[in-house]
């Protein structure tokens, strides 16, 4: 069960990935040839449709409809973020909590339900479950934080993806509210027209890192991980687990790509 549960939230978390490169029209993803680049919007779609439909086929084999019921609430929460993610584009008002919001929901939710579904398949205790959900959901928003702060830091060799992405593409992050705060002219720029190619985005990159915004999103992001670690607190948990579960968390802020 608990490697069916593994398959199924790998399947949707690729499903996903395949979706929003179509939405995005993005050529690369982790430094190869998007589906979208290679066959066109057509087999992306269906590609990002079948992964979709096998992850749940994986999941019901388990028989536990808690499980089905878990990942078709971070499902559904996926795509309401994506939602907020459009209707947020190019928008230069969009606050701290906003922000944190889509994420919880475009993010979060996933590492939130794969963390769930480990409580409820492996051989730990069901009624960890909840606690070990917040747990996720906590390294899900570090994650995503230190994804928007590389997204604008880069470099691309690390990355597999452009310096700026997000500003392209208008998906407006953390490190652009808080730079766009620090800075009035940066503020008071429209990008939506200032912003059309990679060499305009790297420009505006470099200007939101002298504001002083990665760090400061990055301290965000080990907040994080400090409150993902205190949700463990009452868990009963053996010592290796503990120290996996802790190392995982340490790894959301501790990557480059």
């Amino acid at each position: 069960g608990l490697t069916a549960a593994a398959v199924a939230v790998e399947l949707l978390h690729m499903a996903t990935l395949v979706h929003d490169d179509v939405l995005d029209q993005a050529a690369l993803r982790r430094g190869r040839p998007t589906v979208f680049a290679a066959g066109g919007r057509a087999a992306a779609t269906a590609t990002g449709d079948l992964l979709f439909s096998r992850a749940f086929g994986e999941l019901a084999s388990t028989g536990s409809q808690e499980a089905v019921s878990a990942l078709s609430t971070a499902s559904s929460a996926l795509a309401r973020g994506e939602l907020v993610q459009r209707a947020d584009a190019w928008s230069d008002s969009v606050t701290p909590e906003r922000y944190l919001e889509r994420c919880e929901l475009k993010t979060a939710s996933l590492f939130s339900s794969a963390c769930r579904l480990g409580a409820l398949l492996g051989d730990g205790d069901p009624g960890a479950a909840a606690a070990l959900a917040g747990f996720g959901s906590r390294i899900g928003l570090a994650f995503q934080i230190l994804d928007d702060v590389l997204d604008v830091s880069g470099p691309h060799e690390r990355t597999g993806k452009h310096r700026g992405t997000d500003l392209l593409d208008g998906t407006v992050t953390l490190p652009l509210i808080i730079a766009r705060r620090r800075d009035p002219e940066l503020a008071a720029m429209d990008l939506r027209q200032l912003v059309s190619e990679p060499t305009q985005a790297e420009a505006v990159c470099d200007r939101i890192a002298i504001t002083g915004a990665l760090g400061m999103a990055r301290e965000q992001a080990l907040h994080h991980v400090a409150a993902a670690k205190a949700a463990l607190g009452g868990v009963e948990l053996a010592d290796h687990r503990r120290r996996a579960l802790d190392l995982l968390a340490d790894g959301m802020v501790e990557r480059y790509a």
